[in-house]
This record gives structure tokens, sequence and C-alpha cells, in this order.
């Protein structure tokens, strides 16, 4: 199997999975699921997938979630957003000045809830331009940091891009370059980036995945992501690759 992109941030994601007792994944989000998948292959984790009730067992659909991870019966969840900025906060909602936005996108759902609940919120924005990637949302639909008087049990973990993986420090509320694919570095990624963040001293181009997890990827992950995704499935894992 080939090293694409996108089996390289499957890998990269499943590793910040690790043991989770539970995975969910909500729709649209490919890359997410097959991460899900690897960590189920990996270490039996439950995985629930919003769209495919073929990977999901919930009968009350997203009221179900919302319980479950209010009950701390969640352990890792995926968000993204149409800009995210340097405090991990979200805009899922449009850009411009609201309420007067200049394009407008399908809106937050749940994700301010569970951006709370969930222990371990991974961000998850393939694009990774200063368009994206900004100083200030232009809405905040999910703030990445609370006041300290605030309960909040859940909160951004990371923060995975097409360039680079950062961690997210929640007491400074500020992101940290950890690794970055071997195309870049540390100056190419702060061109691309519209918030200022810091670099680990032991920041490197990631790994690439080895091969038990290449064989992984093909056995236990790219069946359930063919029948979830389909036309992702068929451009990632074409018959030859």
């Amino acid at each position: 199997m080939s090293v694409t992109p996108e089996v390289q941030r499957i890998a990269t994601l499943a590793d910040l999975i690790g043991p989770a007792r539970h995975v969910a994944v909500g729709a649209a989000s490919p890359v997410p699921a097959g991460a899900a998948f690897l960590a189920r292959a990996r270490h039996g984790t439950r995985v629930t997938v919003l769209h495919d009730r073929r990977q999901n067992s919930f009968t009350d659909g997203s009221r179900e979630l919302f319980d479950l991870a209010g009950q701390g019966r969640i352990d890792v969840f995926f968000l993204g957003g149409v800009q995210i900025d340097g405090t991990a906060n979200i805009n899922l909602v449009g850009t411009g000045t609201y309420p007067h936005l200049t394009k407008r996108f399908p809106g937050s759902f749940g994700s301010a809830y569970l951006y709370f609940v969930v222990p371990r919120v991974i961000l998850y924005r393939e694009e990774h331009s200063p368009r994206t990637l900004v100083e200030r949302v232009d809405f905040v639909s999910a703030p990445g940091t609370s006041p300290p008087d605030v309960y909040r049990p859940g909160g951004p973990s990371h923060l995975l891009t097409g360039k680079a993986l950062f961690a997210f420090d929640q007491e400074r509320a500020r992101f940290r370059l950890v690794a970055y694919a071997p195309s870049e570095d540390a100056a190419r990624i702060r061109a691309a980036t519209g918030f200022a963040f810091d670099v680990d001293r032991d920041a490197t181009p990631w790994s690439v995945p080895d091969a038990a997890t290449l064989a992984l990827i093909e056995e236990q992950v790219a069946p359930p992501l063919r029948a979830s995704y389909p036309a992702f499935a068929e451009r990632v894992f074409a018959t030859g690759a």
C-alpha cells in the first residue's frame, strides 16, 4: 500500500487516539473515521460513525451521542472548522461580520457541547493556510478555552492539518508545533499559519507508517471506509496502490 497523504494522516491521528475506549466521528470525516478504525484494529476501541448505521449502534440518533458524551463515555471526538484560531476557537457558521456574513456554512450543531464534555477533542483541517488558520475566527462556534470557574472536563488536545501537527496547551491557550510533513519546516509552517505558535524543541518531520500499520490499514481500515466513504476509498485505496 502506498503512503498517500491521507494514509499518513490516518496513521497520525490513530497514534493520537491511542488505546481509547470509545471514539465517535461525525459526518463527512473519512480521515478521522479511518483513524478510528485503525485504533479499533490496534486496541479494540469502540467506534461510532454517526452517519453510517453499520458503524453506529445508537437507536436514538445524536441525542444518544450527547447523552454518552455527558456521562463521560466518549473519550475522543473530532472537530474541524471553516476557521480555527490560535486559541483553538472554531468557526462552523460563516465568514464575515456576523450577522451579515459573506459566506454561510452548515452551522455549529453539537460542536460547542461536545467540545466541553469530551476529554480529548482532536481538531482536523486538511487545508493549512492563513485563510483557514486565522488569528481570530469571525464567529466562535465553539471556544477552545473557558474561564477557570466554568465546568469543562473536555477540550482540544491537538490540531492536525495537511502540513503540520500541533499540540494545544490549555493553560496557556496556545498551540505548539510538534511535527510536520517532510516537505515542510518551522519557517514554512509559520508563513502558512495566521496565528502565532510555539515550536517544540523536538519537532521533526512526522514518521512514515511502518509495515504493520500499513497492513492493518489495508486489511481492517480500507474495507469499512469503502462502505462508509466509497468515493474517498476509491481515490485513496485504488487497486494496485
